[in-house]
């Protein structure tokens, strides 16, 4: 039975007329990437600024919690409350568009949001004092120091938001939009499991692409110096003490001359 299932989901992704018209596998795919960028785009616009302003000042922390309480919220059954709200108000296509588009926001907002504030409240307040020593405006801490410290936690934010949108904007098939969630809905309703399975594959294929870019991103854009992990003490403990026994007499810092011998060692037969 599995190997028949599998069979015919092969079959429906290898055909080439599934991938044409305007309810193709290539039409449909771009739907879902244009309505998962406008979302991302929004969301980012609005919980980047959040969250540096409140990381930075340390005010509005209430905000990140009450967006991370409101991801416990059913996101079908926000879609429907809110397309029942402003339907009546709306026309065309933006009825059934605009509400997709505010529940894939509020899903977005609370992981870019959290990554942010996160990210500049763990700067090192030696380093802000350091900024600040040297003449930087608040303004211009933000902007030089904190942000790009930041920016790991910033794009893994991002990153989790990216997975989210991709993974649920199949929703938006729910109140009559396109994307690959056309073939989960219609599947169902015709009872052709194939097709199911079949969209399924692809937006799992297709958050697993979007996942793999935004790591490359990260690798590109993130300083290799932010990327490494920080020593712990213990570790720099057990290196310090590697080298003291390296040195024979050493007891002091690991620190050589310009001949290349420990100040503590002994001089050996030869340079006397």
């Amino acid at each position: 039975m599995a190997g028949l299932v599998i069979a015919n989901v092969w079959r429906w992704l290898a055909d080439p007329a599934n991938w044409s018209g305007a309810t193709g596998i290539a039409a449909r795919l771009v739907e879902h990437v244009r309505y998962s960028a406008i979302v991302l785009l929004i969301a980012a616009l609005i919980a980047i600024p959040l969250g540096l302003w409140a990381g930075h000042t340390g005010r509005g922390r209430w905000l990140i919690a009450t967006a991370n309480a409101a991801r416990a919220i059913p996101t079908i059954g926000l879609l429907f409350a809110i397309s029942l709200w402003l339907g009546p108000h709306l026309r065309g296509d933006l009825a059934f568009s605009l509400p997709s588009i505010i529940v894939l926001v509020l899903l977005a907002v609370p992981p870019i949001l959290a990554g942010t504030y996160a990210g500049v409240e763990a700067v090192d307040p030696a380093v802000r004092d350091a900024a600040k020593g040297v003449g930087l405006t608040s303004s211009e801490v933000l902007r030089q120091v904190e942000g790009p410290i930041a920016l790991p936690l910033i794009l893994s934010g991002l990153r989790s938001a990216v997975l989210q949108v991709v993974a649920t904007a199949t929703i938006a098939a729910y109140v009559g939009l396109g994307g690959l969630g056309r073939y989960l809905i219609d599947g169902l309703a015709s009872g052709l499991y194939a097709v199911m399975a079949g969209g399924a594959l692809l937006v799992a294929g297709l958050a697993l692409l979007a996942d793999l870019a935004m790591a490359a991103i990260q690798r590109l854009v993130v300083s290799p110096g932010l990327r490494r992990p920080p020593t712990s003490p213990r570790s720099t403990f057990r290196r310090a003490a590697r080298s003291a026994r390296g040195g024979g007499k050493q007891t002091g810092p690991d620190v050589v001359d310009p001949s290349g011998r420990h100040p503590t060692t002994s001089a050996t037969p030869a340079d006397r």
